[in-house]
């Protein structure tokens, strides 16, 4: 994940706070010592057990029902990794770690690269590729528990509803579905991230629908909740309802919780991980996934990625999500913070396929300078839009209000306002919303490289969409 710019704020300790931080961090060896993990692609499906006709083996009734009303068959790439072919693995004592059905690989752990090696010599091996190896140290930070209790007179604003996230929400008109009391109700939200920590804990999450959570990093985390904050501060711009001090742009979505970022190094099993979320997401039946995510560079610079890859269809993470659409699911991911930088470009999977990318605007609605920009290698507008995120309003792992910058923060105001709009327009598909989203934009006209096609309205796309269903 592409670290994101910050502000240096002065935090006023005027509220209880509750918990112990741990000392500072240090560096340790690797626990375990060296190991690598490779990624088998196989050659297909062969010798499941798993049919077409039968999808609630493995996908909720909820995710089933999504196709359904959007008239999207499955397929094979819908169906599970062979549980033939993972016993081939398992047999040879090969630890297993996981699976990507969509693009039928598995991923396999072990500190014996001649093991490693061997295993890509298999019948049903396609492929392999060495995608992690263990870092020879790592940070060993401290599990910050510390959080505010209660909100201080500093975070509210009295006689304003929205409190600190009014800007973000009226820039895009979303206030106006919110009257309607299109808030996002019965709609689901996966937010893939680092961590999220302190939801747990902070008073002023307790009442976010929060569905559950899972953590695909390997080895899991203890606790996701003990994790960075930035997946916290993600889930605050679309969670939040807290009157007069931060109102989130889809307040009564439900959301699942999903680490798939691995804070310790930066290597190219996060792109696995990354689709291991995503679907999970797909199998319990989520709406939207929310990714402020992105890669480009990796430690030691074995893999990165090179400009001619941002095609949609090259990177392994954007495969992936390219796909999201297809199984009627919309993906809202973070353009990137690289605009000021040697790279510039969008990151990877922000060329996806008919997705959502979201690049940062400021106040006056002007780009922001660290906004990562287009177009795709094949010559499609990216960013896809804007909006506010230079700064924005989110609450910390500390529980306070704060601003911070970043296509982080701009990303989920939209995937919360895409909920609310999709759950006003529920007979349309996720390609129908992406399309409506898009024509909504100030820009839409002349798009470019750096606002895409510019500031969406939302009130517009849903009166569009309203206008067309009617016509029908």
């Amino acid at each position: 994940m592409k670290r994101h710019l910050c502000i240096l704020m002065i935090l006023f300790l005027f509220s209880t706070i509750h918990g112990i931080a741990d000392s500072k961090g240090t560096r340790i060896p690797y626990p375990g010592g060296k190991c690598f993990i490779y990624r088998y692609t196989l050659k297909d499906k062969q010798g499941s057990t798993y049919r077409l006709t039968h999808p609630t083996r493995w996908l909720s009734q909820k995710a089933v029902e999504r196709r359904k009303r959007q008239g999207l068959a499955l397929d094979t790439t819908d169906l599970p990794v062979s549980p033939k072919y993972i016993k081939q693995f398992e047999s040879r004592q090969a630890q297993v770690i996981g699976t990507s059905r969509w693009l039928n690989t598995v991923l396999v752990r072990s500190a014996d690269t001649t093991l490693l090696n061997r295993l890509s010599t298999l019948p049903c091996v396609e492929k392999a590729k060495c995608v992690w190896t263990a870092p020879d140290s790592i940070e060993r930070g401290p599990v910050k528990t510390l959080y505010h209790e209660h909100f201080t007179h500093l975070d509210s604003t009295a006689n304003e509803y929205y409190g600190a996230a009014k800007e973000q929400i009226e820039s895009l008109r979303g206030q106006r579905l919110h009257d309607i009391d299109l808030r996002g109700q019965g709609m689901t939200i996966a937010v893939l991230d680092g961590g999220f920590q302190n939801v747990d804990r902070i008073p002023c999450f307790h009442n976010a629908n929060i569905a559950g959570w899972h953590d695909f990093v390997f080895p899991n985390s203890p606790s996701i909740f003990h994790e960075t904050d930035h997946g916290t501060k993600v889930l605050s711009t679309m969670a939040m309802n807290s009157q007069q001090v931060l109102v989130g742009t889809a307040p009564e979505a439900r959301y699942w919780l999903l680490r798939c970022e691995d804070q310790q190094s930066e290597q190219e099993v996060e792109e696995d991980y990354w689709t291991m979320a995503a679907e999970f997401a797909d199998s319990l039946g989520a709406d939207i996934v929310n990714s402020s995510l992105g890669y480009n560079e990796f430690d030691h610079h074995h893999h990165d990625h090179k400009l001619q890859e941002l095609d949609g269809r090259t990177a392994f993470i954007s495969r992936a999500a390219s796909m999201l659409a297809q199984k009627g699911i919309i993906l809202v991911n973070s353009a990137g913070n690289s605009g000021m930088g040697p790279w510039k470009k969008i990151n990877f999977p922000a060329d996806a396929v008919d997705i959502l990318s979201v690049g940062a605007m400021t106040h006056e609605q002007k780009n922001a300078s660290f906004s990562s920009v287009g177009p795709t290698q094949d010559g499609r507008v990216k960013p896809d839009l804007l909006a506010q995120g230079s700064p924005a309003a989110v609450i910390s792992g500390r529980g306070i209000v704060t601003r911070d910058m970043g296509t982080s923060f701009s990303t989920p105001i939209v995937a919360g306002l895409v909920a609310c709009l999709w759950q006003g327009l529920r007979d349309a598909t996720a390609l129908d919303i992406i399309r409506l989203v898009r024509e909504s934009c100030n820009n839409y006209a002349q798009p470019d490289n750096i606002y895409g096609y510019g500031v969406p309205n939302f009130w517009r796309a849903y009166m569009v969409g309203k206008r067309m269903r009617n016509e029908k």
